[in-house]
C-alpha cells in the first residue's frame, strides 16, 4: 500500500483549473521531493494531501484513506508544516502544544513526550514559557513542525522547512527528516531549495502547470532531461529550457555602449 497516492488529481477554483491531473505515488518510509516553478501547483497539491482542499476530480490515497470519503482517518495520519504557519501569539509555546494535543485526542502527558526531545533539539527547551510572539521566524518555523508530530503521524507533509532558520538550525531539520524516514516515516516535502532536495530525497517530482512532468530518483530525471548536471540544472532544463543559455545570459559582460 502506498503512503500517498494521486490519480487524475484535479483542483479547479471557479473556471481557473490549478491542478489538472497529477499523478504520483509516493512509497511508505520515502523521503520524496516535490518541486516546482512559482504557481505550478505545489501548495494546492499539499493542501489537498493535508485534507484542507477537496480534489475538484480525481483520487487522493493517504495510507489507504480517500481524502475526501475518510477525511478524519487522513488527518490523524498526516501531519502538515506550511512554510508560513499560524501559531497564536498569546500563547506559550506548551500551552499551544497542548492545544493541538486536545485537538488530537492526547493528554498532556503525550504532548509533553512527544514534544521534549524536539523542543531539545531545537533549542526550544528554554522558551516553552515564553510567548510565541515574542520567537524569531525560525523559531516558530521549529515549533510549527514539533506541533505537527503531536499525533506522531505516518506521514509528514512539509512545505519550505528551511525558511527562516539559521544554518545550525537548517542542519538540525535536515537531520531530522532523514531520522524519521529512517524510523519509518514518509516525509512529503516541497521546497525551492534544490540542493536540500539534491542531498535528501531519494525520488523527487517535478511539477509545472499543474501536471508532473518528470519523476524519478536524480539518475532518472538526467535521462529524462538529457544531462549529467546537478538537480538545479534538470530542474531548468526541464522546466525553463537550456541551462547553459540561462547561465551564459548572466557570465555574458554588459555591451559596450555605442560610441
Amino acid at each position: 500500500m502506498n503512503a500517498i497516492s494521486c490519480r487524475g488529481l484535479r483542483k479547479s477554483f471557479g473556471d481557473f483549473e490549478v491542478l489538472r491531473g497529477i499523478d504520483l505515488e509516493v512509497e511508505p518510509g520515502e523521503l520524496f521531493g516535490f518541486l516546482g516553478p512559482n504557481g505550478a501547483g505545489k501548495t494546492t497539491t499539499i493542501r489537498v494531501l493535508a485534507g484542507l482542499l477537496l480534489p475538484s476530480a480525481g483520487t487522493v490515497r493517504i495510507a489507504g484513506h480517500d481524502v475526501v470519503k475518510s477525511a478524519r482517518e487522513v488527518k490523524r495520519r498526516v501531519g502538515y508544516v506550511p512554510d508560513r504557519a499560524f501559531l497564536y501569539p498569546k500563547l506559550t509555546a506548551r500551552e499551544f502544544l497542548e492545544f493541538v494535543g486536545h485537538l488530537y485526542e492526547r493528554d498532556p502527558e503525550d504532548v509533553a513526550r512527544v514534544s521534549a526531545p524536539l523542543l531539545e533539539r531545537f533549542d526550544l527547551s528554554e522558551w516553552t514559557d515564553e510567548l510565541i510572539e515574542s520567537y524569531s521566524h525560525g523559531m516558530r518555523q521549529k515549533l510549527a513542525l514539533t506541533a505537527a508530530m503531536i499525533h506522531e503521524p505516518e506521514i509528514l507533509v512539509i512545505d519550505e522547512p528551511m525558511v527562516g532558520l539559521d544554518p545550525r538550525s537548517a542542519r538540525v531539520m535536515k537531520t531530522l527528516l532523514a531520522d524519521l524516514v529512517v524510523g519509518g516515516r514518509t516525509v512529503f516535502l516541497s521546497t525551492h531549495t534544490l540542493e536540500i532536495a539534491e542531498q535528501l530525497c531519494s525520488r523527487v517530482a517535478i511539477v509545472q502547470k499543474g501536471l508532473v512532468v518528470a519523476l524519478g530518483s536524480l539518475e532518472e530525471l538526467r535521462i529524462q532531461a538529457m544531462t549529467e548536471g546537478s538537480l538545479e540544472a534538470v530542474f531548468l532544463r526541464l522546466t525553463e529550457g537550456e541551462p547553459e543559455a540561462i547561465e551564459e545570459d548572466f557570465l555574458r559582460p554588459p555591451a559596450k555602449a555605442a560610441q
